[in-house]
């Protein structure tokens, strides 16, 4: 059994390879990895949440690879890179499109679904621009007791 089996168990090395193979990727043995633990489920994490469960099964990739990785995956479209802000991103396997909800206090980012959010008033672009696509994360937190 490999190292992973347990946290990927939806997706096989074969899979992944095959999914690595439709988007471009030379399947390494940590690309594999990566994948196979990022693909199990639609989740989202963060590069460092990846380092850790991978670190946690005995997985040896290190950090600059799982950094490197997730940066190619998300060029190619196989990832979303959701980004917080300038020190927090997440890697989003869900490629349908979507919108999020981002918990401050807990850290936890959730799907919205795109037809719950309506934007109105777009720019006017520039004659040889066309919007491409609108990513809306949504920042809540608790409630202030008043």
């Amino acid at each position: 059994m490999n190292a992973t089996d347990s946290i990927a168990g939806q997706m096989t090395r074969e899979d992944a390879r095959a999914l690595l193979a439709r988007y471009g990727i030379a399947p390494t043995e940590q690309r594999l990895e990566i994948a196979r633990l990022l693909f199990a489920q639609h989740q989202h994490l963060s590069a460092e949440q990846i380092l850790a469960q991978l670190s946690r099964n005995s997985a040896r990739v290190s950090k600059a690879t799982v950094y490197n990785t997730l940066n190619l995956f998300a060029e190619t479209g196989l990832v979303r890179e959701v980004v917080i802000d300038s020190a927090k991103r997440f890697y989003d396997s869900n490629p349908d499109p979507h919108h999020h909800l981002f918990h401050t206090d807990t850290g936890k980012l959730e799907d919205v679904e795109p037809a719950r959010v309506q934007i109105d008033g777009l720019p006017d672009l520039p004659g040889s621009r066309e919007v491409l696509g609108v990513d809306v994360v949504i920042r809540v937190g608790p409630r202030n007791a008043d």
